[in-house]
């Protein structure tokens, strides 16, 4: 055990005050990114911007793509775990699909899927943070939430308790293990999705849109790993 528990509040501090120089950073990768690597044995944190490219997801409200705003959110959140010393890999980085085979666009999205699934598994160390976006047919549905693959629920649980408690105090969600999804039952590392809202709640998809909004999610999520990260390596 530290002498200093790093605990997430801890985190969110740090967070706070480095997170106008992390917006200022290069998303092609950073200086910090660089030095980071140089720990090959430490976790890699995958980021999985879901969707991308001719699979844009869920359409929200005033019509922007459940696609940018996992990339915008992922972004965000890649910044700050370098900043915070944790080695990253982004599964895209720009508005693609990740597909390489196929001719109709159903064909497209399970080469896509595949890859995404490799590109984890090849990675060393993995732990998987997928960022989507929420829909229902309902617009009074909200919040938040978290899903986890097998052997990540410790993990899951912290996510959902951090972002209701930093983010929506109003958000009852519980964490739930991933079934149906694929990514998440067909890969071998610690893994979450995490769903960051809902785009057909036109309050909620305004502040999802916002960058300030972005940035505390990005925040949240990013203290939340690094917290937790910090209390495997002293087991």
């Amino acid at each position: 055990m530290s002498y200093f528990k790093k605990s997430v509040g801890f985190y969110l501090f740090v967070c706070a005050a480095v997170i106008m120089g992390a917006m200022l950073l290069s998303r092609a990768g950073s200086a910090v990114a660089v030095l980071s690597s140089e720990v090959s044995s430490a976790p890699i944190v995958v980021i999985d911007a879901g969707h991308g490219g001719e699979d844009g997801g869920a359409i929200s409200v005033t019509g922007v793509r459940e696609s940018t705003l996992n990339l915008e959110i992922s972004q965000r959140l890649n910044d700050l775990l370098h900043f915070l010393g944790i080695q990253t890999k982004m599964i895209r980085t720009e508005d693609v699909s990740v597909y390489t085979e196929g001719e109709t666009i159903a064909q497209k999205k399970v080469s896509d899927i595949h890859n995404r699934v490799a590109m984890v598994e090849q990675t060393p160390n993995a732990l998987l943070v997928s960022i989507h976006q929420n829909q229902f047919s309902e617009s009074q549905y909200r919040g938040a939430q978290v899903f986890y693959a097998s052997g990540s629920q410790e993990l899951a649980e912290l996510l959902q308790s951090e972002l209701a408690e930093q983010v929506d105090p109003k958000n009852h969600r519980e964490c739930k293990q991933a079934k149906g999804i694929y990514l998440l039952e067909h890969i071998s590392c610690p893994a979450v999705l995490v769903e960051c809202g809902f785009l057909s709640n036109p309050a909620e998809e305004a502040l999802l849109r916002d960058e300030a909004y972005q940035k505390k999610l990005a925040s949240v999520i990013a203290c939340t790993l690094a917290s937790h990260l910090e209390e495997i390596n002293e087991v």
